[in-house]
C-alpha cells in the first residue's frame, strides 16, 4: 500500500517520460517499417535478376545484395538504439517504483528478508 502512494507521485512524470519514449518507439518503428519495405523491393529484384540469368542482371545483383546487407545492418542499429531507449526508460522509471524485472526480483527479496 505504500508503494501506491509513492507511485501516485511519479505518475505525470512518469506519463512524461512514457510519451517521449513512445514518439521514439514510433518514430524508430516507422523507419524500421520504410527500411523492411525497400527490402522486399530489393528482394524481388534480386530474385527477378537471379531468375533472369542474364550476366547484367547478375552483376547487378552484386550491389542490390550490398545494399540489402546494409538495410539490415540499419536495421539492427535501430533495435538496438531502441533496446538501449526501453532499457533506460525501465530504469529511469523504476528508481521510484518496481517496474523493471530484476529490481523488482531484487526489491521483492529484500522485503520478504525485513519482513520475516
Amino acid at each position: 500500500m505504500e508503494g501506491d502512494a509513492s507511485s501516485g507521485g511519479l505518475g505525470n512524470g512518469t506519463t512524461q517520460i512514457d510519451g517521449k519514449v513512445m514518439q521514439t518507439f514510433q518514430k524508430s518503428f516507422v523507419q524500421v517499417q520504410n527500411i523492411l519495405d525497400q527490402n522486399r523491393l530489393l528482394i524481388n529484384e534480386i530474385n527477378q535478376n537471379h531468375e533472369s540469368k542474364m550476366p547484367d542482371n547478375l552483376s547487378r545483383n552484386v550491389g542490390l545484395i550490398r545494399e540489402l546487407n546494409n538495410n539490415i545492418k540499419r536495421v539492427v542499429n535501430l533495435y538496438s538504439d531502441l533496446s538501449s531507449s526501453f532499457t533506460k526508460s525501465v530504469d529511469g522509471s523504476s528508481e521510484g517504483d518496481s517496474s523493471g524485472a530484476l529490481k523488482s526480483d531484487e526489491k521483492a527479496g529484500h522485503k520478504r528478508t525485513r519482513a520475516g
